[in-house]
């Protein structure tokens, strides 16, 4: 079994911005040689932000169904699992069972309209 991950090595190239829709959010998983790694990245703008694809509260990957990581209004992260809420822009959680918990952060960066690990 392969060991799942919780970071990467700044300088991996991720996808070019308009992959991610505005407001939207994607899946990357990353095979490397210690382990595979699961993130994912929302887009709101020219700003990225990354989180690792793992709950909280149960250790378990944000959502059931691919790429589908944000509320239906599109302001917050939310675990499909057990409905615990996040925000954006720092991954605190502020609603649900892991109220106060963070999503651990999965830096990048985007330049030149590519984004890429930081």
């Amino acid at each position: 079994m392969t060991e799942r991950l919780t970071a990467t090595p700044p300088g991996i190239t991720l996808a070019p911005l308009t992959l991610i829709p505005d407001g939207k959010a994607r899946n990357f998983v990353l095979e490397m040689r210690a382990g595979r790694f699961h993130g994912f990245v929302v887009r709101q703008g020219d700003t990225v932000r990354g989180y690792v694809d793992r709950c909280p509260h149960m250790g378990v990957p944000m959502t059931q169904v691919l790429d589908d990581y944000l509320t239906p209004s599109g302001d917050l992260i939310a675990c499909s699992w057990h409905g615990a809420l996040f925000r954006i822009d720092d991954g605190v959680c502020v609603g649900g069972p892991c109220t106060g918990q963070a999503l651990t952060p999965w830096p990048v960066t985007l330049a030149d309209g590519t984004i890429t690990t930081a």
